[in-house]
């Protein structure tokens, strides 16, 4: 009984300070009621809530911190634009030319100047300035 006390005063912590420590607390002393109620004694209990408590901090905590450093899985905008293929419709090199690209026709530069791609040709977009497409 007292370690279901213990995981619910636990748990306040964790709603109103919004720190994940007190949840994975909270879940160690659940594990010692449970093992209380199997009849485990004082010393196994506080060996569960201590061996789970450090496990979940251990083990969920450099997750959810790896989660929340990574970038979105999507992009908008010119980014969603990058990596994307495109076709030729006018001969593109150095100095111009265009491509359809996403259903629009852009106009377009090839990043090596001395490279040179002719109509029909498949090209893929490096990078986006202003409204210029750098191709390779």
């Amino acid at each position: 009984m007292w370690w279901l006390i213990a995981a619910v005063g636990l748990g306040i912590p964790l709603v109103v300070t919004a720190m994940p420590e007190f949840g994975m607390f909270a879940v160690g002393a659940v594990a010692s009621a449970v093992t209380a109620a199997l009849g485990g004694g004082t010393v196994i209990q506080f060996l569960v809530f201590a061996a789970v408590s450090v496990a979940l901090i251990a083990v969920v905590r450099p997750l959810a911190n790896r989660l929340l450093t990574q970038q979105p899985g999507f992009a908008s905008g010119i980014d969603a634009l990058k990596g994307k293929s495109a076709t030729v419709l006018e001969r593109v090199d150095g100095a111009g030319g265009r491509i359809k690209l996403g259903g629009e026709i852009w106009s377009a530069r090839a990043l090596d100047g001395d490279r040179a791609y002719e109509p029909g040709a498949q090209v893929d977009v490096v990078e986006i300035e202003g409204a210029t497409a750098v191709v390779i």
